[in-house]
């Protein structure tokens, strides 16, 4: 059951790391901040999530 369980959070999070990288490709921000908040987002997922929600362009 284990398994079962992580593959649903690993599905989990991956839905919210795309729609956070969503939210930035449609925000106002200028192309390199959004070139730049999408490469944290994938390279350092938990922490770029956490940092983006705090820090990221809001629109």
């Amino acid at each position: 059951m284990g398994i079962e369980v992580g593959g649903l959070l690993g599905l989990i999070w991956l839905i919210i790391v795309i729609w956070a990288i969503v939210k930035v490709a449609k925000s106002s921000a200028g192309p390199v901040a959004k070139l730049l908040w999408i490469l944290i987002l994938l390279f350092f997922p938990l922490v770029g999530l956490i940092v983006w929600l705090l820090l990221g362009p809001k629109g």
